[in-house]
């Protein structure tokens, strides 16, 4: 029997495990988390008729990996679609006052937000070859500016960098952060080709099935992105081993460990043996808990850096909230403006019941790359901070009637430029150690797709690996 340890019950260690479990239903599987909670950076707060998440607020459907993982689970019944209006409303922050993103051709002509050189600029990219030879890698800013232009760089591409990853798009890689693009401009010779080539791809398939085509749309649960991770850690039927840290991993003597490849010890004193081991857990602490296994390993896994991140959640009474139309996804502010918000969303128009009625709930980030030192600030500064920029961008006239705040000093792993290369070097550590596998977002994405994504691609490997080959 196959003895299995997982190390983390975030999201990617829950979903490694459940996949584990349909591959090889008889191996042993143990996952330990040192928090005394499943679910990682996913959680929602309940708290006086408030549904609150601290983490992800919801997830696409533009993969297939976490709508599948919801049906396995028998969620499929449960899953909440966003509403239209989120989809279709979205804004910037852009010179002290909202600005809709244009959601076609006539609305993106009329928009204030670009010049017309700019939009120009943004129209020509379909007709502008690439460089030959295209840059191996690149910064998102980079990339953006030489296909579509100075403007839209500092706007479209710094609001979609903020929106994720909540880093600077000079530093971060096209390449590692948004593959499909860089992929458009490979195949395609162009973006906006990339992207129309792709929807006509979705429809056929579609009209294939049978199914009229849809946008692409965010899910949750009316109960909040918890239920996910609390189904995931009531169906996983190995040993769950909670509250508790791990110390180190180590090679075992096959002679002395009845024939297991790693130790893994605990904090307390505990010590498990396995076969095959998954840290799911960030980048730094992956890389303290293979120190003494492979140095080269490790020093790769703690160069990759993290962005700091504040959930600072306000609510406040409709009626104090002067702004008639609340039908949208909310607004974010591009980084180069460093103001105290990175961008808000109204987490009560997006989904319901996740404010008592008369009541609108909104989540602001703060922090990001270039704001960090503000998680070392007071409760009482981020909220007043963060009122202030509801003043200001929204017009509330009253005070917040209930808060929740949130930090995440680790928040979201940094995909520098030449984060392939990274992911390379740890690939070619990893084949030299035998049954030591990584999952969590550290290497292939950090939305919650890539995480369910690679658990299932991981529990296919590992279950290869166990398996003897026919031949």
């Amino acid at each position: 029997m196959a003895r299995i340890v997982i190390l983390g019950a975030g999201l990617s260690g829950l979903a490694l495990a459940y996949r584990l479990q349909q591959r090889l239903p008889h191996a042993a599987i143990t996952l330990i988390e040192p928090r005394n909670r499943p679910g990682g950076n996913i959680w929602t707060a309940r708290q006086n008729g408030f549904q609150i998440e601290e983490g992800p607020n919801g997830f696409l459907d533009s993969k297939p990996s976490t709508m599948q993982l919801c049906r396995d689970l028998g969620l499929g019944d449960q899953l909440l679609a966003a509403s239209e209006g989120s989809r279709k409303n979205r804004y910037v922050y852009l010179r002290d006052q909202l600005q809709k993103l244009p959601g076609g051709l006539m609305p993106f002509l009329r928009s204030p937000l670009m010049s017309w050189r700019g939009k120009l600029a943004f129209a020509l990219e379909q007709f502008r070859k690439p460089p030959s030879p295209i840059p191996e890698d690149e910064s998102i800013a980079a990339f953006a500016t030489r296909r579509a232009g100075r403007e839209s760089a500092e706007i479209f591409a710094d609001a979609l960098v903020t929106g994720i990853h909540g880093g600077d798009p000079e530093l971060l890689s096209i390449r590692s952060c948004f593959p499909r693009l860089a992929q458009f401009e490979r195949e395609f010779g162009s973006v906006i080709k990339g992207v129309f080539a792709a929807a006509k791809v979705r429809r056929k398939a579609a009209q294939a099935r049978g199914e009229t085509p849809q946008p692409q749309r965010m899910w949750s649960f009316r109960p909040g992105l918890r239920l996910l991770v609390e189904t995931l850690h009531e169906q996983f039927r190995g040993t769950y081993v909670g509250g508790i840290g791990v110390r180190r991993i180590r090679r075992a003597d096959p002679a002395t460990s009845d024939g297991a490849r790693w130790l893994i010890d605990g904090e307390g004193g505990e010590q498990w043996q396995a076969d095959v081991v998954i840290p799911t857990c960030p980048a730094y602490i992956s890389a303290r808990l293979l120190a003494d296994v492979d140095e080269p390993l490790a020093h790769e896994l703690d160069s990759i850096a993290y962005t700091r991140i504040a959930v600072v959640a306000l609510a406040y009474r409709r009626a104090d909230v002067p702004r008639a139309d609340l039908d949208g996804f909310g607004y974010i502010a591009p980084q180069r403006t460093r103001r105290d918000v990175l961008g808000v969303q109204w987490c009560s128009s997006i989904f319901p019941d996740r404010a008592p009625d008369g009541l609108v709930m909104w989540r602001a980030l703060c922090g990001g790359w270039h704001r960090g030192e503000m998680l070392d600030w007071s409760n009482e500064q981020l909220l007043r901070a963060v009122h202030a920029e509801m003043t200001v961008a929204m017009g509330v006239t009253g005070e917040p009637v209930h808060h929740h705040i949130v930090r995440w000093p680790k928040a979201i792993p940094q995909y520098f430029i030449g984060h392939h290369q990274r992911v390379q070097r740890v690939e070619m550590r990893l084949v030299q150690l035998p049954g030591l596998f990584l999952g969590g977002n550290i290497l292939y994405g950090v939305a919650m797709n890539d995480c369910t994504e690679q658990a299932e691609l991981l529990a296919h490997r590992i279950a290869d690996s166990l398996t003897p080959s026919a031949g």
